[in-house]
């Protein structure tokens, strides 16, 4: 479907959940995650809202380092010397402010891994100076480490992700519907996702194919319904 648009988009696997696809919005960040070895002190932060690709991105990296990935909510219960001997990608890291054992683990997860001179990859919402960090060491040294930022996207790459998602979803659509969603639809990943899910109910509901008329009836009740 990509091709019908005439997109040129780069694809890139993704551990059996579809392409990464690659744009002027996100090419610098994939570049810096790829040149892994070039992070400064074996670090990265990686930064970008609500389903930009972080996951995807970090699966990517995954691949590539054979690391293992883990929640930052999951720290505290984790056995923190092993894994800290191997690559590590920690998701979400900015969700553990104000969890003192949490913060901890990662503090400490941070040094073996840097010790044992495994790289570490972490993503997050917001860069490292606006999470609120309880733990001074541990805030300082995640403010010390290199950031790459997924900025928002740009025409093809929100319709990769808006096709991506409604081919997940198995539903069929053409050129000229895709683009009318484009032009009214909110210009963020998560609303490519929240519309895709309330086309596929709608779809099935109504057993009907993605129209115009649908698109405009979904977005209109997404509206209703934001905060």
């Amino acid at each position: 479907m990509t091709q019908q648009l005439g997109f040129d988009l780069t694809r890139r696997p993704a551990l059996g959940r579809g392409d990464f696809f690659v744009s002027p919005a996100n090419a610098t960040a994939v570049a810096t995650v790829e040149a892994w070895q070039s992070w400064p002190s074996g670090k990265l932060a990686l930064v970008g809202p609500a389903a930009s690709g972080k996951t995807h991105l970090a699966h990517v990296w995954a691949a590539l380092t054979d690391a293992t990935i883990l929640p930052a909510a999951e720290l505290a219960a984790a056995d923190i010397p092993t894994l800290a001997k191997t690559p590590i990608a920690i998701e979400d890291a900015d969700t553990i402010a104000g969890d003192r054992a949490a913060e901890e683990a990662l503090f400490h997860l941070h040094n073996l891994a840097l010790a044992e001179g495994r790289p570490m990859l972490i993503t997050a919402t917001l860069p490292p100076s606006r999470w609120n960090l309880t733990l001074p060491d541990l805030a300082s040294r995640m403010q010390a480490t290199a950031t790459t930022e997924l900025q928002p996207p740009d025409d093809p790459l929100l319709t990769a992700v808006l096709l991506k998602q409604l081919d997940e979803r198995q539903l069929e659509i053409d050129p000229d519907t895709v683009t009318y969603a484009l032009t009214r639809m909110e210009r963020r990943f998560s609303a490519a996702q929240r519309l895709a899910e309330a086309l596929n109910r709608e779809a099935f509901a109504r057993r009907r194919r993605v129209t115009k008329p649908l698109i405009r009836e979904v977005l209109d009740k997404l509206d209703t319904e934001r905060p």
